[in-house]
């Protein structure tokens, strides 16, 4: 249930429209369903402003799929990250309008209609190797409402590819930084803009880059202010904070506009 939904049906009580035992009903599973398997969290929407995200790894088609319904089953829009061909197939029995991204690997279906947001998040990687992890940050930053631009394939290894882009990654309120390897993008890509960057460091590399812990210590020494850094591969952790950045950022913008006209 979503802080939307639940405001619709306070309403309809106040209305008449719903009695309290039929509202009651409605409320019965929050702030969780236990469906034996798994502890469905209805209640953080409402919370945290985005519901439960479904991490399919490790779970079996049946009960990603039966996760999936319980989500749905509010209105809500619902993601599933690290998810498979067959876990797909499973849900989009039950839920055909739900989309299927295999480079993110990523199960989406939208219910509500897309929020116009302000300001954009870059999201920037270093090579082609690296477009799994920054399709899974890009798709959860777009099922967040929030609006994306991607530079990808423009690594240190060739400056001038990301150099060409400065004045669009100027423009953006938050960046995504994905890279393997040494992970120097993060640092470079911080010393060109003002807004905070995010830093993704992937498993992508050589024996030596130890799966990602080069990157990752990289990332976390660099010497770019305003860089920050999430667990390796972990692209879905990148696009929520950066949602949650630039949604703060927006309120901010607008009850500053607000207090600015009400002089």
């Amino acid at each position: 249930m979503t802080e939307e939904s639940l405001r619709v049906l306070l309403a309809a009580v106040r209305a008449g429209e719903q009695t309290i035992d039929e509202a009651i009903a409605r409320l019965r599973a929050m702030p969780f369903e236990d469906i034996g398997f798994a502890k469905i969290d209805h209640h953080r929407s409402i919370r945290c402003g985005f519901p439960e995200v479904i991490y399919c790894a490790g779970k079996s088609t049946e009960q990603v799929s039966d996760i999936f319904s319980c989500c749905a089953a509010g209105g809500a829009n619902v993601l599933a990250t690290r998810a498979s061909v067959a876990d797909f197939a499973a849900v989009a029995q039950v839920h055909p309008a739900a989309q299927y991204d295999k480079t993110a690997r990523t199960i989406t279906l939208r219910q509500r209609d897309k929020i116009a947001a302000e300001g954009t998040i870059a999201i920037v990687s270093a090579g082609t190797s690296d477009m799994p992890i920054a399709e899974e940050a890009r798709i959860t930053a777009e099922m967040m409402d929030q609006a994306t631009t991607t530079f990808y394939d423009v690594g240190v290894a060739g400056l001038h590819r990301l150099l060409a882009y400065s004045q669009e990654l100027q423009s953006a309120s938050v960046a995504i930084v994905v890279a393997g390897m040494e992970g120097a993008l993060a640092s470079v890509v911080g010393g060109l803009v003002d807004c905070p960057v995010i830093a993704v460091p992937t498993s992508v590399g050589y024996g030596a880059s130890f799966q990602g812990v080069a990157a990752l210590l990289a990332m976390l020494n660099s010497c770019a202010s305003g860089v920050t850094v999430v667990n390796i591969d972990n692209g879905f952790g990148a696009g929520y904070s950066a949602s949650l950045i630039n949604r703060l950022r927006a309120a901010r913008e607008a009850n500053s506009d607000s207090c600015t006209r009400g002089l």
